[in-house]
């Protein structure tokens, strides 16, 4: 079992909440989101692990066996970087709570506009079955570093 922690401060959604039908019905693993609190914040890693992916909106830490993906909004991969500055390196060992992208998620670059680009922040349990992720934190506000969510 892994805690998985909140990369960063907000309002706890469902997955079935996130504006995009990929994360929604969790094609890409289940998990929950996280409406981000306005304002410059550090996303930190949700769990221990080696860093597999870090890209300026999204990164995937693997730990015991575990693959969580935090995306940093919805579409902000054609912002192709905008407003993202990515302080972890890809094939790093990461311990839980340390910092991996710094970004604005009130402050999402005027490119956005009309390209249905959300800060919504998913976090998915990679290779999980779909619906196996409960999370006592939905509907709640968390901090970073708050637990988010007990692997099986």
């Amino acid at each position: 079992m892994t805690d998985v922690l909140a990369p960063c401060p907000g309002r706890v959604i469902a997955m079935a909440d996130v504006p995009d039908p990929v994360f929604a019905e969790e094609m890409v693993g289940p998990g929950v989101a996280i409406e981000p609190a306005p304002g410059p914040t550090t996303v930190v890693s949700p769990i221990a692990g080696k860093v597999l992916k870090v890209m300026p909106h999204a990164f995937v830490v693997m730990g015991d066996g575990v693959g969580v993906l935090v995306h940093l909004g919805i579409n902000t991969v054609r912002l192709e970087g905008e407003g993202f500055e990515v302080v972890a390196e890809q094939g790093s060992e990461v311990a839980a709570g340390d910092p991996m992208i710094t970004w604005d998620p009130s402050g999402l670059p005027a490119a956005a506009a009309g390209q249905d680009v959300s800060p919504v922040v998913p976090v998915v349990l990679m290779d999980a079955p779909k619906g196996s992720v409960t999370s006592d934190a939905i509907g709640g506000d968390v901090a970073a570093g708050d637990l988010l969510f007990v692997t099986a």
